[in-house]
């Protein structure tokens, strides 16, 4: 996004991080719902929501795996530790990618809306 042609609030929806934040929030979805369907248990789930977090991959990490829902995913288990081992559970990478791109295009909705309304 070239920032002279936007404003802050629609640069930082289509940022790389915004991009990696909506993916968790698609991972964490994911979660709740195996925790519904007694896949993770209560316990589980709520260590892997207090510790669900990334941080903005490197391109040292995307260069080896040559994959940036590999990277990203890694990436998470590792921060979360034993709990882990749900990221990405029953998930191909379309979900991710496609869902957290809808999560994008929602807020970009909701922003020129926004926008919208006070001109």
């Amino acid at each position: 996004m070239i920032s002279r042609y936007s404003f802050p609030k629609m640069s930082h929806i289509w940022s790389e991080e915004n991009k990696f934040h909506q993916m968790l929030q698609v991972e964490l979805a994911i979660c709740k719902a195996w925790n519904k369907e007694g896949k993770i248990s209560d316990q589980d789930l709520l260590r892997y929501s207090r510790k669900h977090a990334f941080k903005l991959i490197g391109s040292k990490r995307l260069r080896r795996t040559h994959h940036d829902v590999i990277a990203f995913v890694t990436n998470v288990a590792e921060n979360i530790g034993p709990e882990g081992r749900y990221v990405h559970m029953g998930a191909t990478s379309s979900d991710i990618l496609d869902t957290g791109l809808a999560l994008q295009l929602k807020e970009s909705v909701d922003c020129l809306l926004e926008f919208a309304s006070i001109c």
